[in-house]
């Protein structure tokens, strides 16, 4: 016995369940200061609670995408929920940070599986002529959950502690648990795959080796891990890993793990491009961004959050419009306009940004960032997977997924890096130019506690210690010189490190313009949509 299925409704359980993935990206970023002081642990130990989620987040993408087309994406979708609910009440629960760091591993695959199975979904629940409209609620998702991250997780810490950005998503998972089994059918593709055990292990161990030397090169200062293994030779060793990967999928006569033909769709790479560059400029920009309002601005995390939160309404406003456009105009078009849009916005918060700037000035570029951002998502979704063989359907949303995170995870990197040199060389200039304001004895030893300074990922830098005896008007006066060298120092180095996510997002523009010009759903510009599928049904 059948009954129709609702399409809405079942999207609604999957967007609701991809949120939650989505907002957990970026949530914890806004916790740390305060894990670090209830875990009473080390900045480094802490830091991996981020990174180890999207490392077990990114790498088993592939591999989980082709789950759903064997065992049936609603099954997999619940069995990664389950997975990432419980892990969260893990989370929220752990007593030290490595027992956090090993939960946070968990709940990255659990991530992992769900992810894929989105796409999947919406590939069958809609017809191509409205396909636009349900990528736009699903890029409405995207984009305001990664935005919502810092304000909800300022909410939470400030005003009940660190462990409810992990417990939040326990009532949210139930929830989600429920409307899955009760909305979305057991579709089976009935695709028995045998599983391509060496491409998993390939590509799933060159990403790490990859991940794992830029999301850590600082730590060990780009040099040694351990056993003379170096930073650059774990790099290489994820490349050479991926080459043997790409090499082994193209002689695999039997099931590669990725199909390379999929790339033969001029749209598919393309949009696998854009994707992976506006996900490295949407992490990355995060970055100095936070860094810039709390330690310079010094707004809470709370504060900060509802600064950023116009940004977060702009983006879900204009996803579903951008996704019933996706239907009527070309798609690359709303790509390279979104796209630009956001290095533009970017482009003028780095020329507002100063160390007196009054911070609420800074929101017309965040909508202007915003608004660019959600008329990427659904286009580029729609565009990218809509050209797709159905029997493809699988394997290329875990190859988009893929990209994309592979993309957020370099962007954090990377940004991380540049920040750490950008701070070190703007302390250091800022500090010979505000020496000469202090008395002559003094200013040789400022200059050089600050050429030793350091700054974490959130802008705390090591101020130069004061000698003993030092007259208190003194002390009081060397203090004031070295927070305003603080602030310029920090409001220099955010300025110019958002020039780096601002043009990889450019270049995402140059990767979307190489995409075939028509609407996302395959038909010319301005052709009436024609829907004639069957309602979906359910077991």
């Amino acid at each position: 016995m059948t009954r129709p299925v609702n399409p809405w409704a079942a999207l609604s359980a999957l967007c609701l369940g991809f949120f939650m993935i989505l907002l957990d990206t970026t949530i914890v970023m806004i916790a740390i200061p305060a894990m670090l002081r209830g875990l009473g642990a080390g900045l480094n130990a802490v830091v991996w609670v981020s990174s180890v989620y999207l490392l077990t987040y990114a790498v088993p993408m592939l591999f989980t995408s082709r789950l759903g087309d064997r065992f049936g994406p609603k099954r997999v979708f619940v069995a990664g929920l389950v997975v990432f609910t419980a892990a969260s009440l893990w989370c929220g629960l752990s007593g030290n940070v490595e027992m956090l760091i090993a939960a946070r591993a968990v709940q990255g695959l659990g991530a992992a599986l769900m992810t894929p199975q989105t796409l999947a979904f919406i590939g069958h629940l809609f017809p191509p002529a409205k396909r636009g409209g349900a990528m736009g609620v699903w890029g409405a998702v995207a984009g305001v959950a990664s935005i919502m991250g810092p304000l909800l997780g300022g909410v939470l810490v400030d005003h009940l502690g660190w462990e409810w950005i992990f417990y939040v998503n326990v009532p949210i998972g139930v929830v989600t648990l429920v409307m899955t089994l009760l909305l979305v059918p057991d579709w089976q593709p009935k695709h028995a795959h045998s599983f391509d055990l060496l491409g998993i292990f390939l590509s799933a161990a060159g990403l790490f080796c990859i991940v794992f030397g830029i999301q850590n090169g600082q730590q060990y200062h780009w040099g040694t891990i351990a056993g003379g293994i170096t930073v650059f030779e774990m790099i290489g060793a994820g490349v050479v890993l991926l080459v043997a990967f790409v090499l082994w999928q193209r002689h695999n006569r039997k099931e590669p793990l990725i199909p390379l033909r999929v790339f033969g769709n001029r749209n598919f790479s393309a949009g696998a491009a854009t994707g992976t560059a506006l996900q490295f400029g949407l992490v990355g920009m995060f970055v100095p961004i936070t860094i810039y309002i709390q330690s310079v601005a010094g707004l809470s995390p709370t504060m900060a959050g509802l600064l950023t939160a116009p940004m977060s309404l702009l983006s879900g406003v204009a996803a579903p419009l951008a996704g019933r456009l996706s239907d009527r105009m070309s798609a690359k078009y709303l790509m390279m306009g979104g796209l630009t849009a956001m290095a533009a916005g970017l482009g003028v918060l780095a020329w507002q940004a100063q160390p007196d700037t009054n911070p609420w000035a800074l929101v017309p570029g965040l909508c202007v960032t915003g608004l660019g951002m959600g008329f990427i998502f659904a286009p580029m979704s729609n565009a990218t997977m809509s050209g797709v063989e159905r029997q493809l359907a699988g394997a290329a949303s875990g190859i988009y997924n893929t990209a994309r995170q592979v993309g957020g995870v370099l962007g954090s990197a990377a940004m991380g890096v540049l920040l750490q040199a950008q701070i070190a060389g703007a302390l250091s200039s800022e500090a010979e130019k505000a020496s000469s304001a202090l008395p002559p004895e003094f200013r040789q030893q400022f200059v050089e506690g600050f050429a030793g300074a350091s700054a974490n990922e959130f802008g705390a830098s090591t101020a130069p210690a004061l000698p003993p005896g030092v007259p208190a008007e003194v002390a009081a006066r060397i203090g004031s010189v070295a927070n305003e060298v603080v602030h310029n120092g920090l409001t220099d180095a955010a300025k110019s490190s958002l020039l780096l996510p601002i043009g990889v997002l450019l270049l995402g523009v140059v990767a979307a313009a190489t995409m075939k010009r028509g609407t996302a759903s395959g038909h010319a510009p301005q052709q009436a949509p024609t829907p004639t599928t069957e309602p979906a049904t359910v077991s």
